[in-house]
């Protein structure tokens, strides 16, 4: 079947698919709330729609690509299918019985335990090639590591739907965006975008420091930690001094030169996102000190949508036209679709900032629906179509 003709292609079939059905029902959410109106969650609202953005979306495109990349990192050939296809259809069924779970509630737990199924399947299959000695560990194990801690998290949620207490949502809300997401994130940024940068711009000298990948790394867990210790107001003293180093990174990688090459852009400019949301985190940490509470959710959506969002959208566009055998190129409505992204982004963080926060939360979420329905529909046809020059794979 040629779904499962390498490992990203089912995954980001489905993970496209969960960008649009994840956001939809908040998006109806928001719009009744204009109407003193919403829909009948089986949790809190807000925690239902962090939780599936969270684990419902970035991991089915994170799965398909470390899955894909982890074994050529460490040089080891590609995984065979009997490997990946098994997870990829446990993940979906227990998606499929967590949706089925709005209408009959005595599926939800089922769904959950599925899910962790297929992600435990993930981690148990990279584990051993993500501990081999080379190069490549130093991107493979830690972006094992948050791999593992987003099961966790998941694990967490398991929990909570078996007992209703609130306090495993949180722990893996924090899990989920400062052990789990942001970290793979890191690595991937760490390791990919100086890389690609030096295979197209001229005169390029790659910086790479491993000091500075470690420094982020913990300082992401370390600032969840502070956020689950209520030690929040200390979070500037970790927040500031990553988001300067991240602003030192975007420079060493030419970020400005990176314009010449548009899917090379897109990714340069998901990473700026990165040292902006720690900057409003470490502000926001700052704040407080001089009686003053700001900013709401405003870091938070400059992660979510900035980075992650704007990350996907250029890093699955770039596998998807390669791996498919199109050149390797950004069309027209690929670009602007990722400066699409921007606006949402900022529409999102002015909903904390501007008066009449219901509506521009509609509009945020009306432009995330947009942006990822017609990239959908650009890219999901190349998963369930043969490579156009011929070759396998």
């Amino acid at each position: 079947m040629i779904l499962f003709a390498t490992p990203h292609r089912g995954m980001f079939f489905t993970g496209m698919l969960q960008s649009v059905l994840v956001m939809l029902p908040w998006w109806i959410e928001l719009v009744l709330r204009t109407r003193d109106g919403g829909l009948d969650w089986p949790w809190p609202a807000v925690w239902w729609h962090a939780l599936m953005l969270i684990y419902g979306v970035f991991p089915f495109f994170i799965f398909g690509f470390l899955l894909t990349v982890i074994p050529r990192w460490q040089n080891q050939p590609d995984l065979p299918r009997r490997d990946y296809a098994w997870i990829w259809v446990a993940l979906t069924t227990g998606w499929l019985l967590l949706y089925a779970g709005f209408v009959v509630p005595a599926l939800r737990v089922g769904g959950l335990l599925v899910v962790a199924c297929g992600w435990a399947g993930v981690c148990v299959r990279l584990l051993p090639i993500a501990l081999l000695p080379g190069r490549g560990r130093l991107h493979a194990m830690p972006a094992w590591l948050a791999l593992f801690a987003g099961w966790v998290g998941w694990v967490l949620l398991i929990g909570m739907a078996l007992d209703g207490d609130g306090r495993w949502a949180l722990w893996a809300i924090d899990i989920g965006l400062f052990a789990f997401l942001l970290p793979i994130f890191l690595c991937v940024c760490h390791r990919m975008v100086p890389f690609f940068s030096n295979s197209v711009l001229p005169d390029y000298q790659m910086v790479r420091p491993a000091w500075a990948l470690w420094v982020l790394l913990a300082g992401a867990v370390l600032h969840g930690l502070l956020n689950r210790m209520d030690l929040a107001a200390w979070r500037w003293l970790v927040d500031l001094p990553m988001a300067v180093l991240g602003l030192w990174l975007s420079s060493q990688w030419r970020l400005f030169d990176s314009f010449k090459v548009k899917l090379l852009a897109m990714l340069h400019v998901g990473f700026a996102w990165f040292w902006i949301g720690m900057a409003l985190f470490g502000l926001q940490s700052l704040l407080p000190w001089f009686g003053i509470s700001a900013l709401g959710l405003a870091p938070v959506h400059a992660l979510v949508i900035g980075m992650f969002s704007v990350l996907v959208i250029g890093m699955v566009s770039r596998v998807t036209l390669g791996h498919s055998g199109a050149p390797l190129a950004a069309d027209g409505l690929t670009w602007y679709l990722c400066w699409a992204l921007q606006l949402v982004v900022v529409v999102r963080i002015l909903a904390e900032l501007m008066p009449g926060r219901s509506l521009w939360l509609v509009a945020a979420s009306t432009g995330w629906l947009c942006v990822f329905v017609l990239w959908t529909l650009r890219y999901l046809p190349s998963f369930v179509r043969p490579r156009v020059d011929g070759k396998a794979g």
